[in-house]
């Protein structure tokens, strides 16, 4: 994705207040993990910048709020799946792989 999508998603996710769902992302450089979920959409999420994201996940933490992460996802049109946790968005694909939009 473009930092363009990568900041409309930012901007959507903290204007979930008071229901911000927590995220984790993957580094396409080396294959670090975020360790720990986060809620800062704002100063972490971009800390690192957007080039190096492979993937974000987006923990969602009941039926209501990931209702509204989807409803949001979908508006934006991100690269991504459902997933056990939440959602997953896609900043690079690997070769060869599909992948759907939300």
């Amino acid at each position: 994705m473009n930092d363009t999508k990568w900041r409309e998603l930012q901007t959507a996710m903290y204007e979930l207040k008071p229901n911000i769902p927590f995220w984790r992302t993957r580094c396409v450089d080396n294959g670090y993990e975020t360790p720990n979920w986060d809620g800062d959409w704002i100063h972490h999420f971009y800390a690192g910048g957007f080039e190096t994201i492979e993937w974000v996940e987006i923990q969602t933490t009941d039926d209501k709020q990931r209702s509204i992460v989807r409803l949001v996802l979908k508006k934006i049109h991100v690269p991504g799946h459902e997933t056990e946790h939440g959602f997953k968005v896609y900043g690079y694909i690997r070769d060869g792989a599909a992948i759907d939009y939300i």
